[in-house]
């Protein structure tokens, strides 16, 4: 995601790569920056930021690609930033190989990120920066909906990942520090929340609360002015019942449930440290789609070594029968420092790709079932303004979906008159009512109806 703003002595282009988590801390260097104007002509840009993200390889390598591309397009004067997961993870090689960069910085100083432009100076403080309700953030990309982040780093210990490493053990925020952010949003105009960290349903564990979510959901249910919101990032282990059913009962949380599974078998989770029996597990997501209107994404990795053909196949079996709404396929690679980079039982990368993309042939036919279910249906949608297909076709989103990455509904019609029977205008950012006429593609039609 680009963001571009404008001033007239100092022009800023930054770009934000990788997950919603790293999206926040992108807005907090917007906010420390705000006396740039922001700007999408690279090459006349005086500053010039990639936020990068240092997850798996394909993620590494659009970063070193973006910040290389924009190196070669900027002009003499200006400053070039490398930020974020991959800067920190790789800091001792990057600084080494990549003299084309001004500065250098992790995941530690986003907060002083104007000190570190203005004086052209790399920096990496040891801890990890958590954005909290005193960062002057600037929201990007909607005018309704902001991500709120939860807590940094992680407890757990997934055998295929390295986020740990570099992020460090769980650091939650307060619930008195989240309260108080979404109440400025809320005075901001600001109405639904998706709230993010690496592993949300762990929030407060480390203050000593087990019930953390069931908690933020009462807390935020209390703010007036909050009209939807939704968790992403559950983990299996720390995932209850009656977390589920307090999001189920919940009048401003939707019934959306987003838990990376990554496998299904007993072998399988084992390896890959997931911390879960497989019957608890297939409780739990039946759980989640017994509630009404519930909306289920996951996450699988295939080919991670020791996952035999059998696992695969009953990996495939499940995703299946479940049905999921949406989901996404990661081929397994190695990450360093991780147990399963260690391992002896490697996937031949020829069969990881060929399970991937089996797997990814069913996920698209069930995500169409999910789809196709919603013909016909009324239900309520954020009018998010003109679509990219058509001037006269609007773009929405579902209230219960996550933005950009759950879908696109286009309204092709409008029934709601004003006084003079004149078709009424729809604003954006506000909630409709609306009737699902057609599927074309994958993209949803339908009128508004109230």
């Amino acid at each position: 995601m680009k963001f571009t703003t404008q001033n007239p002595e100092k022009t800023l282009h930054l770009v934000s790569l990788g997950c919603t988590k790293n999206l926040v801390d992108s807005e907090v260097m917007l906010g420390k920056l705000k006396d740039y104007k922001l700007t999408n002509d690279t090459e006349t840009a005086d500053v010039i930021i990639v936020n990068t993200c240092g997850f798996i390889d394909s993620a590494k390598e659009e970063s070193i690609n973006t910040i290389l591309n924009l190196h070669d397009e900027r002009k003499e004067e200006s400053v070039l930033v490398m930020a974020g997961c991959l800067s920190e993870r790789y800091k001792e090689e990057l600084q080494k190989e990549l003299p084309e960069i001004d500065v250098f910085t992790g995941v530690g100083d986003y907060d002083r990120i104007d000190e570190l432009v203005n004086e052209k100076r790399s920096n990496f403080t040891g801890e990890v920066f958590l954005a909290n309700e005193t960062n002057d953030r600037v929201i990007t990309g909607s005018n309704y909906h902001a991500y709120v982040k939860l807590s940094e780093g992680c407890n757990q210990a997934c055998s295929f990942c390295a986020i740990p490493s570099f992020k460090g053990k769980l650091h939650s925020r307060t619930l008195a520090s989240l309260e108080k952010e979404v109440k400025s949003l809320v005075s901001q105009g600001f109405t639904d929340f998706s709230f993010v960290s690496q592993d949300s349903s762990s929030f407060l564990r480390d203050l000593g609360h087990k019930d953390g979510l069931e908690q933020l959901v009462e807390a935020v249910e209390k703010i007036e002015g909050v009209k939807t919101a939704r968790i992403l990032y559950l983990y299996p282990s720390t995932t209850t019942l009656s977390l589920i059913d307090k999001i189920a009962d919940s009048k401003v949380f939707v019934n959306y449930f987003d838990m990376p599974l990554q496998h299904i078998t007993p072998s399988m989770l084992r390896t890959m440290k997931r911390g879960k029996g497989v019957e608890q597990l297939i409780e739990l997501m039946d759980h989640m789609k017994s509630k009404p209107n519930s909306f289920v994404r996951t996450t699988f990795i295939a080919g991670h070594p020791g996952e035999t053909t059998e696992d695969f196949e009953a990996l495939a079996k499940y995703v299946e029968e479940y049905k999921f709404d949406r989901a996404n396929v990661f081929s397994y690679s190695d990450e360093e420092g991780t147990t399963a980079s260690k391992s002896e039982e490697k996937v031949e990368q020829e069969e990881i790709d060929q399970r991937a993309e089996a797997l990814g042939e069913i996920i698209a036919q069930t995500t169409q079932e999910s789809l196709e279910k919603e013909v016909g249906q009324t239900f309520e949608v954020y009018v998010n303004g003109e679509s990219d297909e058509h001037e006269y076709l609007l773009s929405a989103r579902k209230t219960v979906w996550a933005p950009d990455i759950d879908g696109e509904i286009y309204i092709n019609d409008n029934e709601l008159l004003d006084e003079n029977g004149e078709a009424l205008q729809l604003q954006f950012g506000k909630i409709y009512t609306v009737k699902v006429t057609e599927l074309v593609g994958d993209k949803l039609l339908a009128t508004v109806i109230k």
